[in-house]
Formats: C-alpha cells, sequence, structure tokens
C-alpha cells in the first residue's frame, strides 16, 4: 500500500542558513499546518524548531519539531538543503563531491520509504544534485525538481526593476540554464507588460541596450559571489524561492517556474538537468516551457548543458 500524501505538512532536511531561513518563511505563509526539521546534528534541528515555533502566535496555528526519516512519508515536499556551503571564492561546481557523498546518505533514505510526494532540491550545485536526486531515488522525474534558478530569476527582475523604475513583478523574463556561472539571461523573450525590453527601455530614456544587457547580466550572475564575500552566506533570498515553489505545488498553481528539471530533447538537449520554465503543480512538473531564445542564447544553453553533462557523467551514481 502507497503512502498518503498530508498536503499540508512538509520537511526541511538541513538545518543551516538555508534551511532555517526556510522553515521561518514558511511558517510566516501559513502554508502548511505541520513542519519537520531534520540535520545531522539533532540538537542544530530541536534548536530551530523551537525559535521558529516561537512565532506561531504571530502568524498561523502550526506543528514545527524535529525528526527523522520516518517522519518524512508522508509530507507532500520535502526540501533538501542539506550540504557544504559555498565559501567565498568557490564556484557551486565546486562543491560536487562534497554534496554528492552527502546526498548518498540522505537520498536513499528517502527512496527505501517508498515516497510519494515532491522532492524538492536546493543544495548547490543544484542542477547536479537534482540529476543526483533523480538517480539515487529511482522516483519519476516530474516530481524531483530542483530550485534551478528561481531566484536568479527573481534577481534578473529586481535589477531590471531597478533600471527601469518599473515594479520588477511587471517584468517578465528568464535566467536559463545552470544555476551558476554558466547561466543565461534570455533576453528575446524579456518584456514588461507585453512590451518588448528595448521599447520600453527607450520608453524610459534608456538607448545604450548591449552595455545595459551585459552590465545587468554580470550583476545577476555575480549576485551570490558578492553576498558571500559580504556576509559569508546567502539564505534570505533563497528561502523566498523556496516558499513560491511551495506555494505552486500545495496550491496546484500550474504557475510557470525555471526549475532544475530533466530534459529529453527541449533544445536539443538530452538526459541532462537544467533550469527551463516549466509548468508546476501538485504533481511537480507537468512539462517545460519552450520561451523564444535567439541563436546566441541557444548556444550558450549548449554550452551550459554541456559543462553540466560532463560533470554529471563523472559521478558515480
Amino acid at each position: 500500500m502507497k503512502n498518503k500524501i498530508n498536503n499540508r505538512k512538509a520537511a526541511i532536511i538541513g538545518c543551516g542558513f538555508v534551511g532555517a531561513a526556510s522553515a521561518f518563511c514558511l511558517m510566516q505563509r501559513g502554508l502548511f499546518s505541520e513542519l519537520v526539521l531534520l540535520d545531522a546534528d539533532r540538537d542544530k534541528a530541536e534548536g530551530e524548531a523551537l525559535d521558529v515555533a516561537h512565532g506561531i502566535p504571530f502568524a498561523s496555528p502550526m506543528k514545527i519539531y524535529a525528526g527523522d526519516y520516518d517522519d518524512l512519508t508522508d509530507a507532500a515536499i520535502i526540501i533538501v538543503t542539506a550540504g557544504a556551503n559555498q565559501k567565498p571564492g568557490e564556484t557551486r561546481l565546486d562543491l560536487v563531491q562534497k554534496n554528492v557523498g552527502i546526498f548518498r546518505s540522505i537520498i536513499p533514505e528517502i527512496a527505501k520509504r517508498d515516497y510519494q510526494g515532491i522532492l524538492l532540491i536546493v543544495s548547490n550545485p543544484v542542477d547536479i544534485l537534482t540529476y543526483a536526486a533523480i538517480k539515487l531515488s529511482g522516483m519519476p522525474e516530474h516530481r524531483v525538481i530542483g530550485s534551478g534558478t528561481v531566484l536568479d530569476t527573481a534577481r534578473f527582475k529586481y535589477q531590471l526593476g531597478e533600471h527601469l523604475s518599473i515594479d520588477p513583478r511587471s517584468i517578465h523574463a528568464f535566467i536559463i540554464g545552470e544555476h551558476g556561472d554558466s547561466e543565461i539571461a534570455a533576453w528575446s523573450s524579456a518584456n514588461v507588460s507585453g512590451i518588448p525590453i528595448h521599447d520600453i527601455c527607450e520608453m524610459r530614456g534608456f538607448y545604450h541596450h548591449e552595455d545595459a544587457m551585459r552590465e545587468i547580466a554580470e550583476t545577476v550572475i555575480n549576485s551570490a559571489y558578492e553576498i558571500i564575500a559580504k556576509k559569508k552566506a546567502t539564505y534570505y533570498g533563497i528561502a523566498m524561492s523556496v516558499r513560491r515553489i511551495c506555494e505552486a505545488i500545495v496550491r496546484n498553481e500550474k504557475s510557470i517556474l525555471p526549475l532544475s528539471v530533466m530534459l529529453h530533447g527541449q533544445y536539443g538537449l538530452e538526459n541532462v538537468v537544467l533550469s527551463m520554465p516549466a509548468i508546476v503543480g501538485s504533481e511537480g512538473v507537468e512539462t517545460t516551457v519552450p520561451i523564444e531564445l535567439n541563436r546566441e542564447e541557444q548556444e550558450k544553453l549548449k554550452q551550459s548543458a554541456q559543462a553540466l553533462g560532463k560533470i554529471a557523467g563523472q559521478l558515480q551514481l
């Protein structure tokens, strides 16, 4: 008999900065009535659960506690944030071997309990680790997804909003590919409430498109490095991203978010996990969404996929 899923329950594995901030965001939002925290250090999980729980009187009723793998089996979403942190000067891909090793101890524990919910991978490098989680779990690909470039896309919209003095919620644009150094700003499909991005730039008095595009894209790509250099870690932005993805799943919103998903033929890419806009709901990812890319963007996407595929191919999974 398959485990019955409780749509009002979530779990977080890994109670570091990102896991704890995600727990706080989810508690504030009131999406779930039960939240389980797991960590290799049980005291850390218990401490974070207590700390977050003390804010419940200001939010919505919720049960938050430290647990173990047996407590996860009926969670609608298991959020995996466990892993080594990115240090100053380190790329996300430098973390591969350390974090794949950690996943070897986590993912099989979930799989052997015949988990039927959604596995949301947040640990970095998220594309490679989502690939590893798919292979290690044996779960259907549509139920194993990564947070991908949801945060990068938010940073992109924020920078464009600052540049244009426009509400970033009115900006429709994506960062795609690797959540990392080879990510691509999809300028071809970028628009502001349906108005092509160059048109709105000129309307706001900006005409040096190439310079502005390069500067904004570089700022987005380097955002994490800048924050890590200044405060040693990033966690608020990604926690908000986790909350947004959970909302889309729990409410079956059919929202389009740029998630790390396994590709099979899209843009000529096969058996590689990277971020593409995808329709997401209660069953996970329904399908990817083919956005317009020019030749240069398609070539960069192919290069991003090749870099990730090369690393994924070296993993002993």
